[in-house]
């Protein structure tokens, strides 16, 4: 299963995990559908860290589950923080999840076991997310130019059946 977020500077294809981490991946993917993210900024660009989007607000305090509240995280071990690309949810807490991800610029392992990984860039990581960790950003770490999400594909959706 997979996504492209097509973005102001450029494609990033995400591989999600919706066996390993069903109700995070139902989530993402009927957000991605319903357009929820569409037009949305990424908010938050740390180099060598992690860039983070998904609240419709643009301000990094909104955005809501497909369900209109937050659900459970679903850590699993074998799903790390641990690589260029990895995307996860971002939270406030345990069991906060709701319309926010981050995609990492590095391995971060301080994160495991605190945000569900969801996915992964496939393509894009070298243009895209290389373009994107290069920003100028201002003292809250915003991008001066903005990025957004434009609109998202979703690739052979298993949900669609269901």
């Amino acid at each position: 299963m997979s996504v492209t977020l097509h973005t102001t500077v450029g494609d990033l294809k995400l591989e999600i995990f919706c066996e390993s981490v069903p109700k995070t991946a139902e989530n993402f993917l009927a957000l991605c559908a319903s357009s929820y993210y569409n037009n949305t900024p990424f908010h938050r660009n740390i180099a060598s860290f992690i860039i983070q989007g998904g609240d419709p607000t643009g301000r990094g305090k909104g955005g809501e589950s497909v369900w209109r509240a937050a659900f459970d995280d679903e850590i699993r071990p074998a799903l790390r923080h641990n690589a260029r690309g990895v995307v996860s949810m971002a939270n406030r807490g345990p069991g906060t999840n709701g319309s926010q991800f981050y995609i990492t610029y590095a391995a971060a392992g301080h994160l495991d076991g605190k945000n569900t990984v969801f996915g992964r860039v496939i393509e894009g990581a070298d243009t895209t997310l290389t373009a994107m960790e290069a920003l100028e950003v201002d003292k809250k770490y915003r991008p001066k130019d903005p990025v957004y999400i434009t609109s998202v594909t979703i690739h052979a959706n298993p949900l669609a059946d269901q």
